[in-house]
């Protein structure tokens, strides 16, 4: 089967910290590029750039035939595909849909039925890497869904990332997706404290990270992120609040597992806390601040 490049009319529904970069990339690639955000505002720079807009999800899928999103929670997905004014009711036949947003499995694997009854493909590929990973078109991405499909659109994720993986049947991407959230979770819990207790011990947590980070303690987070807490830099790569959703989703999948995540568990509850205490739009990286 072969690529989009030359056909694709893409249709790109988010425009937020990671969208926009995302659709930065696509247009640099030279793909013709339509956007949908609630604020159209925020997606300024982008028709500067050279997309063009799209009043609502209902008439971004009347111009296109590649629809992405990437949105906040799964009640923005549901509502985007399968509400009344919904992608599934007006996109063309042979329309393929992918998700990026992180959801659920189970949405995920409904959308994909509804959109297979309209003659249209579906495919959940969810992604990690932040802001950064965004901005330099190196997200991981993991996708569910028909593997004929998949790779029909594999130049398009090209684009946008590096570490590009097909996981099986729809929900599988989403599935994926939390075993690297729950990862992270505990992951953020002891990077932060390991910049705690360097600060407490009186040694300069920069030097500390120098040679921890690419030892055996080495991580995404211990990279990317310790620096930020270092320069009291709590500005979102990856909100508070969508992480929140996420690990909710990872613990309601387990529960129906019979699987229990003590460290998924402490790791939200911390999290918690801190939107307790108004920082729900902070990036993750201001678990720093529960500690001080």
């Amino acid at each position: 089967m072969a690529h989009l490049s030359e056909t694709a009319k893409v249709g790109f529904i988010g425009t937020g910290v990671m969208g926009k970069s995302m659709v930065s990339n696509l247009l640099r690639a030279g793909f013709n590029v339509t956007v949908y955000n609630r604020t159209k505002e925020k997606a300024a720079d982008l028709l500067k750039a050279g997309a063009s807009w799209a009043d609502s999800p209902k008439e971004l899928a009347k111009q296109t035939n590649v629809i992405i999103s990437i949105v906040g929670y799964p009640s923005d997905v549901e509502e985007i595909y399968l509400g009344e004014e919904g992608i599934i009711h007006f996109a063309e036949v042979n329309t393929i849909l992918i998700d990026m947003t992180t959801s659920t499995p189970t949405l995920a694997q409904k959308i994909a039925a509804c959109a297979k009854e309209k003659g249209m493909y579906s495919l959940d590929a969810p992604v990690s890497g932040g802001d950064i990973g965004a901005r330099d078109g190196k997200l991981a991405i993991m996708v569910g869904g028909e593997q004929e499909i998949f790779n029909k659109v594999s130049d398009i994720f090209e684009v946008l990332g590096t570490n590009i993986v097909y996981q099986g049947e729809s929900g599988s991407g989403q599935h994926t997706k939390m075993c690297n959230q729950i990862a992270i979770a505990s992951n953020m819990i002891g990077v932060t404290e390991a910049i705690i207790y360097a600060k407490k011990a009186g040694l300069n947590p920069d030097t500390v990270l120098k040679s921890i980070a690419n030892g055996a303690a080495g991580s995404w987070s211990l990279s990317n992120l310790a620096p930020r807490m270092i320069q009291g830099d709590f500005e979102p790569g990856f909100y508070i609040k969508h992480f929140l959703k996420d690990m909710k989703i990872a613990l309601e999948e387990a529960d129906r597992m019979n699987l229990q995540l003590p460290g998924l568990t402490l790791a939200k509850s911390l999290y918690d806390q801190l939107v307790e205490a108004g920082e729900e739009d902070r990036g993750t990286q201001a678990l720093y601040k529960y500690y001080q």
